[in-house]
Order: C-alpha cells, then sequence, then structure tokens
C-alpha cells in the first residue's frame, strides 16, 4: 500500500458504515465510500462540526448543507494549491491519496531537470480531471498536455494552475475524448517523455461509444505507447476501479511495453491514513519507469 502523509490541509478523520468523515482545511464533510463495510466505532453523522454531508437517503440525494459552508475554498500540498467545491456525485473535484503519484512524479521529472537542465520534458495526461497531476509536473518542470471530455472540469484545472502560480507555464488543455485524441496524436507523429491516465470504470464518447475499463483500457495503453519518445522517463496509470488489482495494471503495463527497454514497473494499492489508524484504500496505480 502506498500513501502519501505530506498533507496538513486534508485529513480523513474517521470511517465506518460506508461513510466517510474528512476535514478539508477547515471544513468538515461526510461522504459515501462504499468500500468502507466495516462499523463506525461512532455514528459519523453525530459529529458536531460537520459542515455538510451528501446523502442518498430516499428521494434525498445530494449534498445537504449543516452549517455555514463556502461555495469553494482553497487546500495546499506543498507549495501547490486545489479548488475544493462540492460537486454532484459525492465529488469535491480533488483526489487527495493522488499525492502519493505527484511525488512520484515530481521526483523524476526534477532528477531528469537536474541531469539536463535545458531539456523540455513533455507530459500528456489523459482524463486528467482538474489537474492534479498537471501541477505537479508542471511545477516539477515539464511542458503538460491535459485531456480531459469535460469542459467544466478543465476550467477547474486552469484555476487551479493560477492558484499554484503556474498560469504562465507551458500547458496545453484539450477538451477532447481522450482516445480520439491519442489517434490523432499518432496520425501527427506527436512524441511525449511521460504519460499520465487516470481513466474511469465506465464512459461514453462523444458519438455515444461505450467505454468499459476492463474492456478498452489495453487498447488505449497500446495506442499510448506509440507516442512514447525515444527516451521516455515514465508510463503511470492510475485506476479507482474496484477490482481492478495493482498485479491486473502490472500485466498491462508489462504486455504493452514489452518490446521497451525500461528499468523497472512497480504497481500497489493506494489508500490514505486516516486518523484512526485505519487505512482507506483508494484503488490502485502503476508506474513504469525507463
Amino acid at each position: 500500500m502506498k500513501f502519501n502523509d505530506e498533507w496538513e490541509d486534508y485529513e480523513v478523520l474517521a470511517t465506518g458504515d460506508k461513510m466517510k468523515l474528512e476535514r478539508w482545511k477547515d471544513i468538515i464533510l461526510l461522504r459515501p465510500d462504499q468500500q468502507v463495510i466495516w462499523p463506525a466505532k461512532t455514528p459519523l453523522d453525530a459529529f458536531k462540526g460537520i459542515n455538510a454531508m451528501y446523502s442518498r437517503l430516499n428521494d434525498k440525494v445530494g449534498w445537504q448543507v449543516l452549517k455555514p459552508t463556502p461555495d469553494h475554498w482553497v487546500v495546499s500540498w506543498r507549495n501547490l494549491k486545489f479548488q475544493v467545491k462540492p460537486m454532484g456525485f459525492k465529488h469535491t473535484g480533488l483526489f487527495p491519496e493522488q499525492a502519493v503519484n505527484w511525488a512520484e512524479m515530481i521526483k523524476i521529472i526534477e532528477k531528469e531537470k537536474l541531469k539536463n537542465p535545458n531539456q523540455k520534458i513533455k507530459v500528456l495526461n489523459l482524463f486528467a480531471y482538474t489537474g492534479g497531476a498537471t501541477v505537479a509536473c508542471t511545477n516539477a518542470g515539464a511542458e503538460v498536455t491535459h485531456v480531459d471530455s469535460a469542459k467544466n472540469m478543465v476550467e477547474i484545472a486552469k484555476k487551479n494552475m493560477r492558484l499554484s502560480n503556474l498560469a504562465n507555464k507551458p500547458v496545453r488543455y484539450i477538451v477532447d475524448d481522450c482516445k480520439l485524441f491519442v489517434e490523432k496524436e499518432i496520425r501527427r507523429k506527436n512524441t511525449y517523455d511521460a504519460i499520465v491516465m487516470d481513466p474511469p470504470s465506465y464512459g461514453r464518447g462523444p458519438t455515444n461509444e461505450m467505454w468499459k475499463i476492463e474492456d478498452n483500457i489495453f487498447e488505449l495503453i497500446t495506442f499510448c505507447v506509440k507516442l512514447l519518445s525515444d527516451k521516455p522517463l515514465f508510463f503511470l496509470i492510475n485506476s479507482y476501479t474496484t477490482g481492478l488489482q495493482p498485479t491486473v495494471i502490472k500485466n498491462l503495463l508489462y504486455r504493452a511495453l514489452e518490446d521497451k527497454k525500461y528499468e523497472r514497473i512497480e504497481c500497489d494499492e493506494v489508500g490514505i491514513m486516516t486518523k484512526e489508524k485505519i487505512v482507506l484504500p483508494c484503488g490502485c496505480s502503476g508506474i513504469c519507469i525507463f
């Protein structure tokens, strides 16, 4: 299990009964988490400091504001800043467990920049959402192409870049279906030194084609391999899909990169250490380091 312990503005206070109680800076949220199938020590909704909770009881689906809560606010990780905003389907616009992947990518990029200060490092971030990886890689010195099909999420990514004082850095924002964009980049003969992807379990493309991670992920990975430069740095895949084990990610990378020379492939569960000393599982990630 990999987790990052550098957060000061975020922590999971307690878990149980398919819920998690979180502190996002000064705001306390109570949200569902279907993997939390163990009982809570005490009822989480009895916590007196809760600002808002996401409920799925009866016909009341959505956020219930229990005490004054801003529409959005900012949290920090290291020197980076991100907007937090309670949104539909229980989301907040940020996945804190991804800090473990941000730290790994930053380390690799900064190490390469130390060896070759003038080298341009191009990163392709697919299913880039609100840009956590984009902010991290850009701050480390890379040039990022940020691709997501949701325009509103790309706008939040731009805001996160501004919050982290990175608005003037070289980032290309693309609103497009990730698979279609990759196919276009292959035809254009563009290449990247690193690729990051965080594909959803399910989804639909611009012409209503179905995306199902178990059926479509390997094809996308093989397409992405064609975009790797002659001297790539890493290929990182993250997945929150329940049941997709780290070994599956490792096997996908191994099979797709059989003809490439690389240093190692590492895959593990990703999680968050809670205040009650329970590790909350948050999917898995795998990285091929060249």
